[in-house]
């Protein structure tokens, strides 16, 4: 055997331990999430600013990220869900399950995201514990809103009623197909393993519509419509 080839045969094994060593060290630069949860909704069919839970339904969604550095990342967010609200769902005040509005409305929603890492450990694959982390963006939600007024209790609201007067307006405007979205929220993150880790989050979608429940000039026209998860 040449002294050239031995050289060869025992240098392998140093190039190999070589290599697995850095490609260890290596932090990764992207990451993709899978979203189970819920979409709220605010607006003129709940009976307090913040929404309510007993209207709330199912929400899924895919992410792609690209870690920046250690403290910062973008993200895009695909989500599919629904909306809906509900006057008949709540007892008080009373004159709501009079009015008997509803609607519900299917939802897909893209944004991208800015996030920031508080404990700027992004790509660590050693991370322990919890990480807390903010996020906001923009985005443009397609809607396909179904609304319902059939129920309202006509002796009640009659055609003289401001209620009657603001429902003929809306019902001459319509419903959008779409609206521009700006979420913004906190989450948390736990590892798992070191390629895999459960976070919660929740979200906020600040909005410039008051018909994302086809209500506005029968509802309270002053306030805009959001929705949460």
């Amino acid at each position: 055997m040449s002294t050239m080839l031995r050289k060869l045969i025992m240098a392998a094994p140093l190039v190999g331990g070589c290599c697995a060593v850095q490609a260890q060290t290596d932090a990764p630069k992207y990451e993709i999430g899978v979203h189970v949860g819920a979409l709220v909704y605010q607006g003129d069919l709940t009976p307090s600013s913040p929404g309510s839970f007993k209207t709330m339904k199912p929400a899924i969604g895919l992410s792609a990220s690209r870690l920046l550095n250690p403290w910062f990342s973008v993200r895009a967010n695909l989500v599919w869900g629904k909306l809906a609200g509900d006057d008949a769902a709540y007892a008080s005040p009373a004159w709501r399950r009079q009015r008997n509005f509803n609607f519900n409305a299917s939802v897909t929603e893209v944004s991208v995201l800015g996030v920031w890492n508080i404990f700027g450990n992004n790509g660590n694959t050693e991370r322990r514990g919890f990480s807390p982390y903010l996020f906001g963006g923009a985005g443009y939600s397609f809607v396909n809103i179904r609304r319902d007024w059939s129920k309202m209790n006509t002796s009640v609201y009659d055609a003289e009623s401001t209620v009657q007067a603001g429902l003929n307006a809306d019902s001459a405007h319509g419903v959008p197909r779409g609206m521009p979205v700006f979420p913004v929220g906190v989450g948390i993150r736990y590892p798992i393993t070191s390629s895999l880790s459960l976070s919660a989050e929740a979200a906020y979608r600040f909005s410039f519509s008051d018909y994302l429940d086809g209500f506005s000039k029968s509802g309270n026209p002053v306030k805009k419509d959001h929705y949460t998860s």
